[in-house]
């Protein structure tokens, strides 16, 4: 399923990255993902689309 829904501790993990690391960057508008409730979410397929925008930076 593309539209697979990821919470902030699966993007940390998928990343490698700290959860807080995460967090940072989606409050700062680096990491694309939206809050539901509060919480932050991510679309898989956004994140691999940001994931290789990086890359060719």
């Amino acid at each position: 399923m593309s539209d697979e829904i990821l919470t902030l501790k699966e993007v940390a993990d998928y990343l490698k990255l700290a959860e807080k690391t995460a967090y940072r960057l989606a409050a700062d508008g680096k990491l694309p993902g939206f809050k539901v409730g509060g919480s932050w979410r991510f679309k898989r397929e956004d994140v691999l689309q940001w994931i290789e925008e990086q890359k060719n930076k």
